[in-house]
């Protein structure tokens, strides 16, 4: 079954995320150069805290705590090992673009704690042959979105249909490192590509994990009261594992299908919001 991560600061909504069986509870630190790289994007700068971290690791006992930490500098090696302090179970390195970054992380961290490296520019996917020859990389996760940015396509799930991901999919498998890409929202939303058949591509590439997006579950406040909120956290979790049990059951046509249905699906997707953005231009 695939690793399910939940980004979320609130230890209320952590301790419902661990009772529904999400895997990695995830605080984001991450907040330089972020906000001039996503300007104008429908982003969220997490804002969270050393203080999270802590108050996060105070509740969970069954999922891990993931953090993700700013971009290598100066102050890399302190703020690691903040984290590291303060209770973390694996630490992220986002926005890398050289191998040289990646061996000054896996050294501030010094086999501490389980590492995770966010492949999220078109530097770090160049030099991923070169990145996957350093031992001590415990996880790797594939960011879509500040690569859409890079790339300046219509839709962040363009990187998957143009078979990036299957290449670099390969490389990380013949390494024999777990690796995810990308978030989901709920089975059963109506959207294109739909939760279903992104899934069932991670299942294909053998990726071992996902984000379950912010469309995933909407905040509390959104719910009549806290248990409301649980009991749709928990209903959707369900409806992924019912899922993966039977993509489980599904041969190789099942999947060779589904790529051709999904990568349609998305270029038919890129197609409107490029039609949308032409439009919007001719109006102004």
């Amino acid at each position: 079954m695939m690793k399910l991560l939940f980004i979320t600061k609130e230890p209320k909504t952590a301790t419902i995320a661990q009772k529904a069986g999400v895997d990695w509870i995830f605080v984001d630190l991450e907040y330089i150069g972020k906000e001039i790289r996503q300007i104008g994007r429908n982003t969220v700068i997490s804002a969270h805290t050393i203080e999270d971290i802590k108050n996060i690791k105070k509740i969970i006992t069954t999922s891990k705590l993931l953090v993700r930490i700013n971009p290598i500098g100066g102050y890399s090696k302190k703020e690691i090992d903040d984290v590291i302090s303060s209770g973390a179970d694996i630490i992220m390195l986002p926005f890398f673009k050289t191998k040289k970054e990646v061996e000054i992380f896996l050294s501030y961290v010094n086999n501490r704690i389980e590492t995770c490296l966010l492949v999220e520019t078109m530097s770090s996917v160049k030099n991923i042959d070169d990145i996957l020859t350093l031992s001590g990389i415990n996880y790797i996760h594939i960011g879509l979105n500040d690569i859409h940015i890079e790339r300046k396509t219509n839709f962040m799930f363009e990187f998957l249909a143009d078979g990036y991901i299957d290449n670099i999919a390969k490389k990380i498998k013949d390494r024999k490192i777990e690796f995810g890409f990308g978030g989901m929202s709920k089975i059963g939303t109506n959207l294109k590509p739909s939760p279903e058949r992104i899934l069932a591509e991670h299942y294909r590439l053998g990726s071992n994990s996902i984000i379950l997006a912010r469309s995933f579950i909407n905040d509390i406040g959104e719910y009549n009261d806290l248990e409301d909120f649980e009991k749709n956290f928990i209903k959707s979790v369900k409806e992924i594992r019912n899922y993966e049990k039977d993509l489980l059951l599904k041969d190789s046509s099942f999947f060779e299908n589904n790529k051709k249905e999904t990568k349609k699906e998305i270029y038919e997707v890129s197609q409107i919001i490029k039609n949308s953005n032409e439009s919007t231009k001719c109006k102004l």
